[in-house]
């Protein structure tokens, strides 16, 4: 074969060889022409529109803000004072926030292990600081959630915070249709089967020795809910969804796998906290 015909060969070959890539852009590049739209087509069963399905808390920046926290490391059994800021790309503190669930910041502490949750609202110093005392009796590794709206943008920045000593992880508890609130309370989940990309409802009954009761408002609701995903302790937002006699809220989980979910209510003038594990199909 002349060296001419070995070159227009090798020409033919790179000119296939970069169809097929460009054909695999466009399926799989959202930032190629149509590839979002055939991205979505082969979604499977998350359905068209992943957006829908996203999750939050799984960084320190996101929206073009920044969650930094003062001192991470905390002494372990002591209470102290937790100092945070929100700032912009230009590292200034944001001290705007929009009223969401009747307050301006919402605080979720919780351990790796998904143990040792938290629900706290801090108050904001002038600039721009915010500030709740915050005791941890349990050594290890904790997540931070501030969970906010800012321009009307709801936004959850997420950072680490080290309790000193030796520690063991606890195992994730078994699913359970019942368990039992820091208050003594009985509370019931019914759920269904929970399947990944669907929405799905979860409703919360509490009863106190065996006589149902009517939960006063909390945050401007009949119940808060956090759901929290094992491994990455992605942040997901659920949304109430009450009627008469339970309470109720829908949740779309993106992925397969376990969740804690922690729902607290009021009932005589005392917040309860409960927590149950969810495993979506």
């Amino acid at each position: 074969m002349s060296v001419a015909a070995k070159l227009a060969g090798f020409a033919a070959t790179l000119a296939v060889l970069f169809g097929v890539g460009a054909l695999a852009g466009g399926l799989l590049d959202p930032s190629a022409p149509g590839g979002e739209a055939e991205a979505n087509n082969h979604s499977g069963s998350m359905g068209g529109d992943m957006k829908a399905l996203a999750v939050r808390g799984l960084g320190v920046a996101e929206n073009g803000l920044r969650v930094v926290v003062d001192d991470p490391q905390l002494r372990r059994g002591r209470t102290e004072q937790l100092r945070f800021r929100i700032v912009d790309e230009r590292g200034r503190a944001v001290r705007d926030f929009d009223v969401e669930h009747t307050k301006r910041m919402h605080l979720i502490v919780a351990r790796r292990d998904l143990t040792g949750f938290q629900h706290l609202h801090p108050t904001m110093n002038a600039d721009g600081t915010w500030t709740t005392p915050l005791r941890l009796s349990t050594a290890g590794s904790y997540r931070l959630f501030a969970d906010f709206s800012h321009d009307k943008t709801p936004t959850t920045l997420a950072s680490d915070l080290r309790v000193n000593g030796t520690s063991a992880l606890e195992r994730l508890p078994p699913p359970a249709a019942t368990a039992i609130s820091d208050g003594g309370y009985d509370v019931r989940l019914d759920s269904g089967a929970a399947r990944a990309g669907q929405a799905a409802e979860l409703r919360f009954t509490a009863t106190k020795d065996g006589r149902r009761v009517q939960t006063e408002p909390y945050l401007g609701a009949g119940g808060h809910l956090v759901a929290l995903r094992e491994g990455d302790l992605a942040f997901l937002h659920v949304h109430p969804n009450e009627d008469d006699s339970t309470i109720g809220f829908e949740a779309t989980f993106p992925t397969t796998g376990s969740y804690r979910l922690f729902l607290q209510f009021k009932v005589g003038g005392e917040v309860q906290t409960v927590a149950f594990t969810e495993e979506v199909q």
